[in-house]
Protein backbone atom coordinates (compact mmCIF):
# COMPACT_ATOMS: atom_id res chain seq x y z
CA UNK A 1 0.00 0.00 0.00
CA UNK A 2 1.24 3.13 -0.69
CA UNK A 3 2.07 6.29 1.78
CA UNK A 4 -0.50 8.05 0.38
CA UNK A 5 -3.36 5.31 0.33
CA UNK A 6 -2.06 4.23 4.67
CA UNK A 7 -2.67 8.46 5.17
CA UNK A 8 -6.25 8.34 3.43
CA UNK A 9 -7.27 5.27 5.21
CA UNK A 10 -5.88 6.84 8.59
CA UNK A 11 -7.91 9.76 7.46
CA UNK A 12 -10.92 7.86 7.28
CA UNK A 13 -11.14 6.13 11.02
CA UNK A 14 -10.06 9.91 12.26
CA UNK A 15 -13.09 10.74 10.93
CA UNK A 16 -15.26 7.35 12.12
CA UNK A 17 -13.91 8.23 15.98
CA UNK A 18 -14.41 11.89 15.69
CA UNK A 19 -17.93 11.71 14.51
CA UNK A 20 -18.42 8.55 17.67
CA UNK A 21 -17.06 11.47 20.07
CA UNK A 22 -19.25 14.01 18.46
CA UNK A 23 -22.35 11.56 18.32
CA UNK A 24 -21.88 10.40 21.87
CA UNK A 25 -21.69 14.09 22.78
CA UNK A 26 -25.21 14.99 21.37
CA UNK A 27 -26.78 11.55 23.07
CA UNK A 28 -25.88 12.02 25.82
CA UNK A 29 -26.51 16.11 25.88
CA UNK A 30 -30.19 14.55 24.81
CA UNK A 31 -30.53 12.39 27.29
CA UNK A 32 -29.77 14.80 30.13
CA UNK A 33 -32.68 16.80 28.95
CA UNK A 34 -35.07 13.91 28.25
CA UNK A 35 -34.01 11.55 30.58
CA UNK A 36 -34.90 7.57 29.39
CA UNK A 37 -36.03 8.05 26.10
CA UNK A 38 -35.17 4.68 24.68
CA UNK A 39 -33.90 5.52 21.11
CA UNK A 40 -31.45 8.24 22.44
CA UNK A 41 -30.23 5.27 25.59
CA UNK A 42 -30.00 2.60 22.48
CA UNK A 43 -27.50 5.15 20.74
CA UNK A 44 -25.74 5.38 23.80
CA UNK A 45 -25.26 2.00 24.33
CA UNK A 46 -24.14 1.21 20.53
CA UNK A 47 -21.82 3.97 20.96
CA UNK A 48 -20.39 2.85 23.92
CA UNK A 49 -20.09 -0.78 22.61
CA UNK A 50 -18.23 0.43 19.78
CA UNK A 51 -15.47 2.33 21.79
CA UNK A 52 -15.22 -1.01 23.83
CA UNK A 53 -14.97 -3.15 20.49
CA UNK A 54 -12.43 -4.76 18.78
CA UNK A 55 -13.15 -2.90 15.34
CA UNK A 56 -12.38 0.51 17.55
CA UNK A 57 -9.08 -1.26 18.38
CA UNK A 58 -8.41 -1.65 14.66
CA UNK A 59 -9.09 2.49 13.66
CA UNK A 60 -6.97 3.39 16.23
CA UNK A 61 -4.69 2.88 18.81
CA UNK A 62 -6.56 4.50 21.98
CA UNK A 63 -8.02 2.92 24.92
CA UNK A 64 -11.33 3.30 23.92
CA UNK A 65 -12.94 2.31 27.51
CA UNK A 66 -10.66 5.79 28.86
CA UNK A 67 -11.42 7.60 25.80
CA UNK A 68 -15.43 6.73 27.21
CA UNK A 69 -14.71 7.77 30.66
CA UNK A 70 -13.01 10.88 29.84
CA UNK A 71 -15.93 11.74 28.20
CA UNK A 72 -18.29 11.38 30.43
CA UNK A 73 -16.32 13.57 32.99
CA UNK A 74 -16.26 15.81 30.30
CA UNK A 75 -19.59 16.07 30.09
CA UNK A 76 -20.12 15.91 33.42
CA UNK A 77 -18.08 18.89 34.17
CA UNK A 78 -19.72 20.82 31.64
CA UNK A 79 -23.14 20.42 32.52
Amino acid sequence: MSESTIHNWQELANAIILRAVEDYRNAYCRNRLRPHQAETLREIRSIEQFFCSAWFEVLCTLDGRKLLRDLNKQMEDTL
